[in-house]
């Protein structure tokens, strides 16, 4: 998936005339997002570790410039000097895990315009697809704390890539783990998962197939009680489990995947109270989101834990965002575009961010990186000379920032409603440059 032909071809159209006209200045481009999603109040950082990986790696393969001399597009001379293309430039980013806001840049690319140039496309699409599922997961966790929740989501990602980076992004968000089992090899995310319901309808006995599941996973039994009758399966599970129980075995929880999930938890709790079995705990799933986890929280259902997969990991109400990877600095003078409602603020720019008495963000500067303060801002180098700085943190750390910073958040921004916008002001040093770079710049 990190082919450098993954790309527009636009990309290399471009890269066609910088190469005849010896255009290798140094480019500089942000990452940002225009405007947030309707049912947004925040954006989580996201997907930094896939694009420093990708940056790392960027390279031509002879066969891939084989094709590109045979498509009849480009000149001999600029697809030759492909075969040396690698990425040389200096990034500073956001930490994952970390709130942002429209117009904040998350991601700074530094380096020679050919190369800058090319990693666009990839670049969006690595942020924006693990940016929007974070900021989802957040929705779920702010809405259930305390609750177990786990990514079941991979079955219906679009596509193997999305659902991988879906299982990771929405543990940096916060959920507790994952049914991928390849995200759990690749980052150590805990790994959830009980059975299908092929696996109750391959038994003749619904309850001979909890035995044996039982059986063969002693430590980890979480059995699915819906196949055929909900409450009929819990009121049969008793007198299994207690005769497991007596071989050591215990029944860990149920889990219930189908119709009206409240009204069902309440009859299988109070069936397994009534019947000895208090510690059974009851697990959720089927076409959940923040809304209707919100709700079940709210109504009291009594649920410990929620596996939670389409919606969020398509970030089904909000499926894209606004977002942009933009020229602002060009050998050495700043840049900036004026379309109308794209305009863009020029020059290599730093995150201010404030923090009331109560611990809670109460609001962000954008400013030019030089008029910042010497080593504050949210935008730290990370890449250098095409060289990571430091090692990337374990993928736990990155959650437990994003836990602290979610809990920073405003209580307004934590709710799912629309909340007033989170001020970001633009610093007057900033502006000044605007109107620098307009009276520089022609379009003659």
């Amino acid at each position: 998936m990190n082919s450098a032909l993954l790309t527009d071809l636009y990309q290399l159209t471009m890269l066609q005339v910088y190469h005849d006209r010896g255009m290798n200045g140094t480019a500089v481009f942000e990452f940002f997002v225009r405007k947030m999603p309707e049912h947004r109040n925040f954006l989580l950082a996201a997907g930094l570790e896939q694009v420093l990986d990708y940056l790392e790696t960027l390279r031509f393969t002879e066969q891939e410039l084989d094709w590109l001399a045979g498509c009849g597009r480009f000149g001999r001379g600029f697809v030759d000097s492909l075969a040396a293309l690698r990425f040389t430039g200096d990034v500073a980013a956001m930490a994952e895990g970390t709130p942002f806001f429209p117009d904040e840049p998350i991601l700074r690319v530094a380096a020679p315009l050919p190369q800058a140039q090319l990693v666009e496309t990839r670049i969006i699409n690595l942020l924006q697809f693990q940016v929007m599922v974070a900021a989802k997961a957040a929705r779920v966790r702010l809405a259930a704390p305390g609750k177990l929740l786990v990514d079941f989501g991979l079955r219906r990602a679009h596509g193997a890539e999305a659902g991988l980076h879906s299982a990771r992004a929405s543990y940096l968000a916060g959920f507790d783990g994952s049914s991928n089992v390849q995200a759990g090899m690749l980052w150590d995310i805990p790994l959830y998962g009980t059975m299908a319901h092929s696996y109750i309808q391959a038994h003749d006995s619904e309850m001979q197939a909890f035995e044996d599941f039982a059986r063969s996973h002693p430590k980890a039994t979480t059995l699915l009680i819906d196949t055929y009758d909900t409450e009929g399966a819990a009121r049969r599970l008793a007198p299994l489990a207690r005769r497991l129980a007596g071989e050591g075995i215990a029944v860990n929880a149920v889990r219930i995947d189908s119709g009206d999930l409240a009204a069902h938890a309440r009859n299988v709790r109070q069936i397994l109270d009534t019947d000895g079995l208090p510690g059974v705990k009851v697990f959720a799933s089927g076409n959940l989101d923040e809304y209707r986890v919100r709700d079940l929280v709210a109504g009291g259902a009594p649920i410990e834990g929620f596996g939670v997969g389409t919606r969020m990991n398509t970030s089904a109400d909000a499926p894209y965002l606004d977002c942009a990877y933009k020229l602002q600095e060009y050998a050495g003078l700043p840049r900036r575009k004026r379309s109308e409602g794209k305009a863009t603020w020029p020059g290599r720019k730093q995150v201010l961010r404030s923090v009331g008495q109560d611990g809670r963000l109460a609001g962000d500067l954008l400013t030019s990186a030089d008029a910042a303060p010497a080593g504050e801002g949210l935008l730290r180098e990370v890449m250098r000379g095409g060289n990571r700085l430091v090692p990337s943190p374990p993928l736990q750390e990155v959650r437990r920032h994003a836990l602290a910073e979610l809990a920073r958040l405003p209580d307004a921004l934590r709710g799912l409603a629309a909340a007033p916008a989170y001020p970001v002001t633009v610093a007057e040093p900033l502006r000044a440059l605007a109107r620098e770079v307009d009276g520089r710049t022609s379009p003659d």
